[in-house]
């Protein structure tokens, strides 16, 4: 068996639509007045078309490569301003040209406010098993810093909805960390969330991101710079919360009641193969990492006349992967194999141990797993261990 066919292959598919730009956001995303470049407009009437071309020329691209799909993510931006006659359309055509493997995950992400029932139950009928909420926070002062669309209860009902219509994995994103979030606030979202049906939890500390408007109103004074001790301590809050309540975290910043693990992230954390669909995605085959050009209008103007849209690419040395590994893995509650480190990296992992970053139970068993004290210092770490 070839390496190729013992890697497992995602799909990535990036819609790049949102109907306004929260504060902090620097994703590649768009409101309807920055769509238009060079005479080439693109708009969620007419993007499907597009991505759908776009999968037919990388099927030919990869020729004899070609091979069935584990995982496929829709991300954004906000995937559910398409139909979902049109998000079905293009998992559709993923299925024709690659194959979807029996049980394979298909993930949307959406916002609350954008998704109906009716439009859940079509997405479910069209092979979609997990959907994944933007809820943020239950504080109306923090999604209103965050400058958030949906009201608080809007997701609830939407997780109901999703179980309702039969999807099998129901996910929330939580953000930490905002200035005036109190402990008291967060508290009060831990318990929305563990009172609803749902199987996993992504929480993201706060990051103020150069060129947002978040940026300019703290550089302005306006919102204070948000705290990394609080932000520590909130993350503290966030897992003993969870694991009270059948959680269990598998990543850094994920945590899952069993079997609601998102497969397709982990693909990523293992440095798998996955396709990139959409202006501005990512591909990674066998140690290549290609990504398509940024803006919505360029990337369509490749597609129209039958280009794939790739911007650059890279082919990473056996030095480069090994400290991809060291980074991914690591956050991984499964750990990092201790034979992927250097010699003055096991040493620093001895170190660790004796810091209580790494667990030392499985440290003798050759693996390096963080502790609660280390997940909080784990982009550090990985530096030391790398060195």
């Amino acid at each position: 068996m070839t390496e190729t066919t013992t890697r497992t292959l995602g799909a990535y598919v990036h819609i790049p639509f949102c109907a306004s730009r929260c504060g902090y956001c620097d994703f590649n995303t768009y409101t309807a007045p920055e769509l238009e470049r060079d005479g080439t407009t693109v708009s969620p009437a007419t993007y499907a078309e597009r991505v759908i071309h776009e999968i037919q020329l990388t099927k030919t691209a990869m020729s004899t490569e070609v091979r069935t799909i584990d995982t496929v993510f829709f991300g954004g931006g906000t995937p559910t301003m398409l139909s979902a006659a049109d998000l079905v359309r293009i998992l559709s055509a993923l299925r024709e040209h690659f194959g979807l493997r029996v049980g394979a995950e298909v993930t949307t992400e959406a916002n609350p406010d954008s998704v109906t029932r009716e439009y859940l139950a079509e997405l479910h009928a069209g092979g979609f098993t997990r959907i994944s909420f933007g809820h943020q926070s239950s504080s109306t002062k923090v999604l209103h810093i965050l400058e958030r669309t949906h009201t608080p209860g809007r997701t609830w009902d939407a997780v109901r909805w999703a179980r309702e219509v039969g999807f099998e994995h129901v996910s929330v994103d939580l953000i930490y960390g905002t200035p005036g979030e109190t402990e008291d606030d967060l508290r009060a979202t831990l318990d929305d969330v563990t009172r609803a049906d749902v199987d996993h939890v992504s929480a993201y500390s706060l990051i103020v991101e150069n060129g947002t408007r978040l940026a300019a109103q703290v550089k302005r004074g306006e919102v204070a710079q948000p705290s990394d001790d609080v932000a520590a301590s909130r993350y503290v809050v966030i897992d003993e919360h969870l694991t009270a309540h059948g959680f269990t975290w598998y990543e850094v910043s994920n945590w899952a009641t069993p079997g609601g693990e998102c497969r397709h992230n982990i693909g990523y954390w293992h440095n798998d193969d996955w396709l990139g669909i959409g202006p501005g995605a990512h591909a990674h085959m066998r140690g290549t990492r290609s990504w398509n050009v940024k803006h919505p209008a360029a990337w369509a103007a490749h597609i129209d006349t039958g280009n794939l849209a790739i911007a650059d690419s890279e082919t990473l040395g056996p030095a480069d992967i090994a400290h991809e590994d060291i980074m991914l893995r690591l956050r991984l509650r499964e750990g990092l194999n201790l034979g992927l480190l250097s010699v003055k990296g096991i040493g620093q992992a001895l170190l660790a141990v004796n810091e209580g970053l790494l667990v030392e139970s499985e440290f003798a068993q050759g693996q390096a797993v963080l502790t609660d004290k280390g997940r909080l210092l784990a982009d550090g770490l990985v530096a030391r261990l790398w060195d």
